[in-house]
C-alpha cells in the first residue's frame, strides 16, 4: 500500500507527521498509509507535489460545490480583501453578513431568518441546541431541557453535538462528559423501494410518537439530518418522515431542528432538503457547502417566535453565545458568491440532470454480485459492499487503491459513496466510475 514520493513531497509529509495532528485519524496508521502532500487544486481535481492529480469525488469532506480555485469565488474574495477582512460582529455589522442573512431568509420564503453565525458545523448544532433550551427557559417552561435524536445520527463532535449523536466510534470515549438524549428509531431504509421505505417511515414515526407521549413535557427539540444520515453510511429515508415529524413536534410542542450541514445547499436535489417534505423546521443549521468550500462558516436560521423570546431588557434573557470570527466578511462574501452561482447558472435544475448522469455512469453496480443497497438522493450516490466479500480493513484499503487510480473516495465502513462537486462533467464522471470499479475489484482481488 506504500506510495512512491519525490523528495519534495516526502519532505512535506515528514514535516506534517511531526507537527500536525490530523483529524479523524489514528496517526499510527500513516506508517502504512502515507499522507498525500497537496500542491494545488483546480475544478474537480486536487494535485499533489508530484503533479499527480486526484478527482475529488467527496468534495473535500462534502464542502466543495463548484470546484477548487473557482474563478467567480476567487474574484469575490479578492475584492473583499481590499475592503474588510474581519471585524467583531458584537456591536458592529457589515454588508456581507447583512446581505447573506437576507438572502438565506428569502430562500426559506422568510419562514426563517435572524441568522446567527459561527465557523463550523458542530458549533452551529451547539447554537441550535442552546437556543432551543434557552427559549423554553425564557417562556417559563424550565423542564424542557432534553433532546431527541435518531438512531445512527451524527451531528458533530463537540460535547453538545455528541450528546445527540449515535455513532459509537465518535461518542463512546467521551461518554462520561456528555449528556444523554432520547434515541428513537431511524426511518432510514437499506432499500429505496417505495413499500419498504414507507414501512420504515411509519415504524419510525410510531416510535417517535411513543417517546413524545412519555416525555414531551421534558423535551426541548427533535434534531434530524433531513433525508440522508451521512456519517453512518449515507442512510437515506423518505421525505414523508419529515412531514410526519413536523406534525408530531407541533402536536407535542417541541422544536424541530434540521441539521442541513451536509445535506443542504443543493446536495439532495433542493437547496434545503426539508423543502422536499414541504415543511420548515424551527431551526436550520448550515455549514460545509454554504461558503462553496472556501472558508469556515456556519449559521443557524430560526423563527421570529423564537427570536422574540430572547428580545428583552433583561440581558440574561439574551443569547450571549459568541465566536471570535462570527460573521467573518471574507467567509460571508464567499457564501454570497456561491449563492450567485446558484442563481445565475440555475444549479438546482442542472443538478437534476447531473444526478441522472451519475446514476447512468454507475449503472454497472446494478449487476455486480459484490454490491447491495444501491441508493441515491440527488447528488449523493452510495452502495454497500457485501460483508461476505469485504476484507478486513476494507475502507482504508479501498481509499489507498483509489488514490492509485487517481480518485479521492473515503468509504464509510463498507459503504462506497460519491458526493462530487456540481461542476463534474461527463468525461470526469466516466473516469470516476471506472476508477471506483477497478479499485473495488483490486481490493476484492476479483477481475473487473
Amino acid at each position: 500500500m506504500s506510495q512512491n514520493h519525490s523528495s519534495q513531497s516526502q519532505k512535506w509529509i515528514e514535516r506534517s507527521l511531526k507537527s500536525v495532528w490530523h483529524p479523524c485519524t489514528q496517526m499510527k496508521h500513516h506508517e502504512q498509509f502515507p499522507l498525500v502532500a497537496l500542491s494545488h487544486g483546480k475544478g474537480v481535481w486536487l494535485y499533489d507535489q508530484d503533479e499527480k492529480k486526484y478527482l475529488d469525488a467527496v468534495s473535500s469532506w462534502w464542502v466543495n460545490l463548484f470546484g477548487h480555485a473557482n474563478t467567480s469565488i476567487n474574484q469575490a474574495l479578492k475584492d473583499q480583501l481590499d475592503t474588510l477582512e474581519h471585524a467583531m460582529l458584537a456591536g458592529f455589522t457589515h454588508p456581507p453578513v447583512v446581505e447573506l442573512s437576507e438572502r438565506l431568509s428569502a430562500l426559506t420564503n422568510h419562514q426563517l431568518g435572524h441568522a446567527f453565525f459561527a465557523s463550523d458545523g458542530a458549533s452551529a448544532i451547539e447554537i441550535a441546541l442552546k437556543m432551543s433550551f434557552h427559549y423554553w427557559q425564557n417562556i417559563g417552561q424550565p423542564n424542557k431541557k432534553e433532546f431527541i435524536c435518531l438512531k445512527n445520527s451524527y451531528h458533530g463532535e463537540t460535547l453538545g453535538a455528541l450528546a445527540v449523536t449515535d455513532v459509537a466510534i465518535f461518542k463512546d470515549a467521551y461518554g462520561p462528559l456528555i449528556g444523554q438524549a432520547h434515541i428513537v428509531e431511524s426511518p432510514a431504509s437499506p432499500s429505496q423501494e417505495k413499500e419498504l421505505m414507507a414501512r420504515h417511515t411509519q415504524n419510525a414515526l410510531l416510535a417517535l410518537e411513543e417517546t413524545l407521549k412519555k416525555h414531551s413535557q421534558n423535551i426541548a427539540a427533535l434534531i434530524v439530518e433531513p433525508l440522508v444520515q451521512c456519517a453512518t453510511g449515507m442512510a437515506m429515508y423518505d421525505p414523508s418522515y419529515l412531514s410526519g415529524a413536523r406534525k408530531l413536534c407541533n402536536q407535542y410542542q417541541i422544536h424541530l431542528i434540521a441539521d442541513e450541514i451536509a445535506v443542504g445547499c443543493g446536495r439532495t436535489g433542493t437547496f434545503f432538503a426539508v423543502e422536499q417534505a414541504n415543511i420548515w423546521p424551527d431551526f436550520i443549521a448550515l455549514s460545509k457547502g454554504i461558503s462553496g468550500g472556501y472558508l469556515p462558516l456556519s449559521l443557524v436560521l430560526t423563527t421570529d417566535t423564537i427570536y422574540q423570546a430572547f428580545y428583552h431588557d433583561d440581558v440574561t434573557r439574551g443569547f450571549l453565545h459568541s465566536h471570535s470570527y462570527t460573521g467573518n466578511p471574507l467567509a460571508c462574501r464567499a457564501a454570497l458568491a456561491t449563492l450567485d452561482i446558484f442563481d445565475k447558472e440555475n444549479i438546482i435544475e442542472k443538478n437534476k440532470l447531473l444526478a441522472q448522469e451519475i446514476a447512468q455512469a454507475f449503472s454497472w453496480v446494478q449487476q455486480d454480485r459484490h454490491i447491495e443497497h444501491i441508493r441515491q438522493q440527488g447528488m449523493i450516490f452510495a452502495f454497500d459492499v457485501k460483508e461476505a466479500y469485504a476484507p478486513a480493513g476494507f475502507a482504508k484499503k479501498f481509499f489507498s487503491e483509489a488514490l492509485n487510480q487517481g480518485v479521492l473516495v473515503r468509504p464509510i465502513g463498507n459503504t462506497i459513496y460519491i458526493m462530487p462537486p456540481y461542476i463534474i462533467n461527463t468525461e470526469e464522471l466516466a473516469f470516476l466510475s471506472k476508477g471506483i470499479q477497478v479499485s473495488l475489484h483490486a481490493v476484492l482481488k476479483e477481475p473487473t
